[in-house]
């Protein structure tokens, strides 16, 4: 009895200081000051209390800084950079991209999902693949072929699913509602299968789910405060880590059966009709099954959920700016009632709204490097090597020091210069290291253009013909999350009027 009161005793006053520093640091979690950092469990009270908000909080910290930048000392005295710093972000994506690399975190992390695909490799196998893919993606009739495959998943299936939801005054979740669309077209592009996630009765697709359970997983082991854990129950395949192996040996067995059925019709026919990716692939003789199993997984990560985000929040936003809305509408006006390619790529207007959109919520928020080599960054930042390096598209969205003291505000013209004689909008890019949002340097998004096309026919077809409201009270801000990519939390519910002829 005496030893049981002694070991409480002693393990009571092990814990006494650690309960006091966490509900100091619960207390401090919406400090904008670095977090505090203790010996051996590092910053890890101030992680665990701003867990839910994790990208606001890192955006936070850094706009406190001089630099813009600041590391995080996690349990045990591993190191994260996170920074918004423009010369920073052409350091790592460009200047001195051969430093840093996806490395073995991420790898490891995304390995039994990907493999090897062009989003978890380095080196050599990196260039191998992003050469094959860059020649297919600057082939005018693929962007052909995504332009018919957008067209007829808008025509036939998202705008009379619109139109039954207004007639019958229906609630929808908007967010759901475009990442069906997205996901529909994304697997006829990457496939030449239709997953026919977006029909009437909104079914749960088997495919469909298994790759979102792979995502949601996937971005659960980068958040891992403490990654041995998941390492823990993946090695003994329990909890989450068995849901997680399920769901990604579906995606994977459902993609190799595609390709083998490709590989097949190649086999009897000599040549494809088909001009997905993936018939690309094969047709120009990459044969190798893994090989082609992950890049066109990879493709698909790409192109499911970065667009739905970008579109779903763009949709807020227009309810919170009418005037806005009210000028993107006047411009879908001035097209024809299906714009052709050239009309799309000139709507100018409608692009600035989305890069406008996308400051505020950038579909990938943090993308994370590890150096490969000791290193100093622009600002003086020492990065030792192994070092995770995050740059912070969604902070960057947010610094005065880039966009000016109306930073906060949506202003779609702070994209444009306006000709006076004409009144035409021309288009300003901003410097991709000071907008990283499709990333930069070597690795810039091949889709990036085919994402602008998808995003503007949806604003296109949508805005010409219905009113989206969301059911939510108007200046109430929705929660930003993300699993890899950028969520509206607890989707985004809204009804749709359609619009008559007189309004604006």
């Amino acid at each position: 009895m005496m030893l049981d009161l002694e070991f409480s005793t002693t393990l009571l006053l092990f814990v006494i200081p650690f309960i006091f520093l966490f509900f100091i640091n619960l207390f401090q979690s919406n400090s904008t000051k670095i977090p505090k950092c203790y010996p051996i469990i590092g910053s890890y009270f101030s992680i665990l209390a701003n867990k839910k908000r994790r990208i606001q909080w890192t955006s936070d910290v850094i706009q406190s800084t001089s630099n813009l930048t600041f590391t995080l000392i996690r349990p045990f005295g591993f190191r994260q950079i996170f920074t918004a710093n423009p010369s920073n972000v052409q350091h790592i994506l460009k200047t001195h991209f051969h430093i840093y690399q996806k490395g073995d975190i991420f790898k490891t992390n995304m390995a039994d999902f990907l493999g090897d695909g062009i989003f978890n490799v380095d080196g050599d196998i990196w260039k191998y693949q992003r050469q094959v893919a860059s020649h297919e993606f600057n082939t005018r009739s693929l962007r052909k072929f995504v332009e018919t495959v957008v067209v007829s998943e808008l025509n036939e299936r998202l705008i009379p699913l619109l139109v039954t939801a207004a007639e019958e005054k229906k609630v929808l979740d908007f967010q759901d509602v475009l990442k069906r669309f997205a996901f529909d077209n994304i697997c006829k592009i990457a496939f030449g299968y239709d997953p026919a996630y977006l029909l009437p009765s909104l079914p749960q697709a088997k495919f469909a789910v298994a790759f979102e359970d792979s995502v949601r997983f996937s971005s659960e082991r980068f958040n891992a405060i403490f990654p041995f854990l998941w390492k823990f129950k993946r090695k003994f395949n329990i909890g989450s880590e068995k849901k997680f192996r399920i769901a990604v040996d579906e995606v994977r067995q459902f993609a190799k059966q595609l390709v083998k059925e490709k590989q097949r019709e190649l086999n009897e026919k000599s040549s494809l009709d088909s001009i997905d990716l993936l018939s690309r692939f094969l047709s120009v003789g990459y044969n190798d099954e893994e090989f082609i199993t992950d890049i066109v997984i990879s493709f698909i990560l790409a192109g499911r959920d970065t667009t739905s985000a970008v579109l779903t929040w763009f949709f807020w936003l227009l309810s919170e700016h009418p005037e806005v809305e009210n000028d993107i509408l006047n411009e879908i006006k001035g097209k024809s009632e299906s714009p052709a390619y050239d009309e799309v790529k000139d709507m100018m207007y409608t692009h600035a709204s989305l890069c406008e959109s996308m400051r505020f919520y950038p579909p990938v928020p943090m993308d994370t490097k590890a150096a490969t080599e000791d290193n100093v960054l622009p600002d003086g930042t020492f990065v030792k090597k192994g070092t995770r390096v995050t740059y912070h598209p969604y902070a960057m969205g947010r610094v005065e020091k880039i966009w000016g003291k109306d930073w906060a505000n949506f202003r779609p013209e702070r994209w444009l210069d306006k000709d006076e004689a004409t009144g035409n909008w021309t288009f300003v890019a901003k410097d991709m290291y000071t907008y990283p949002v499709f990333q930069a340097g070597p690795r810039i998004c091949l889709g990036k253009e085919m994402a602008f096309l998808q995003m503007k026919r949806v604003v296109a077809g949508v805005l010409r013909r219905f009113k989206v409201i969301p059911m939510a009270e108007k200046g109430v801000e929705p929660v930003f999350v993300s699993y890899i990519t950028a969520k509206m939390e607890g989707g985004f519910p809204v009804t749709v009027e359609e619009r008559k002829h007189t309004d604006s």
